[in-house]
């Protein structure tokens, strides 16, 4: 998969990039991520990239013509089909569905943070790109969005994880997308709370079971939303 990120402090990136399971995907080839700093794409000697706003009101805003330099140089470093992804609280709401789906991206897909009080709106206008959000709430730049975006991508990819099981039982995954089941390790006491004796069984049909229930006692209990489209007999 190959991923480009246009930011402004392509530093914050790169602890991120060599350690956890995005590191070793990194360097297993698995994963291709370039940090394109948008700066280098400022106008003249000191590489200005912002100005007051028209209008007046505080802070900055991002200048038009770097923004669209560089997300034109980054898409031509990628296939005719790559996608453009602008994180902005404006944007549709990222989800589990939708990270599945850049997962399978083959063209890969460029993530633009953006800074201060936003980007000129004609960059937007020109480029086109498609607005996300990670949440309901404002964040000093998209660097943190992005990497939210990357992560939850990056882990879907084959090779990613050490086992193939993990996203496809993770929460919002699988067909009904409702929450995880609870896990349990070593030791079997912990502060007098035991472990379930089904999951001590080694009877796999019966664990599967508990954990569905489970899974569904919990989504009913934190997260009754995601149920409006489980299977009848699991609403039960």
């Amino acid at each position: 998969m190959h991923v480009s990120i246009i930011t402004l402090f392509p530093e914050l990136f790169e602890p991120y990039l060599t350690a956890t399971v995005l590191g070793r995907a990194v360097q297993a080839g698995r994963l291709r991520v370039d940090l394109v700093p948008l700066r280098a794409y400022g106008e003249g000697r000191h590489q200005i990239i912002d100005d007051r706003p028209f209008g007046g009101g505080p802070g900055m805003v991002l200048m038009a013509e770097p923004v669209i330099r560089c997300v034109e140089a980054t898409r031509a470093e990628h296939g005719p089909g790559v996608r453009t992804l602008l994180l902005t609280p404006q944007g549709r709401r990222f989800d589990q569905p939708f990270a599945e789906a850049l997962a399978t991206h083959e063209d890969g897909f460029i993530l633009l943070c953006g800074r201060y009080e936003g980007i000129d709106e004609r960059a937007i206008e020109i480029l086109q790109p498609e607005e996300l959000s990670v949440g309901d709430y404002v964040l000093s730049g998209g660097e943190a969005g992005a990497m939210v975006v990357l992560d939850a991508t990056a882990r879907l990819v084959p090779g990613v994880l050490g086992d193939e099981r993990s996203p496809k039982e993770d929460s919002f995954s699988g067909a009904d997308r409702i929450l995880d089941h609870p896990h349990y390790t070593r030791p079997l006491d912990v502060r007098g709370l035991g472990v379930p004796e089904v999951l001590r069984s080694g009877n796999h049909a019966e664990i599967a079971r508990w954990r569905r229930a489970r899974a569904l006692e919990r989504t009913r209990a934190r997260r009754p939303d995601l149920l409006t489209d489980a299977p009848e007999g699991d609403q039960e």
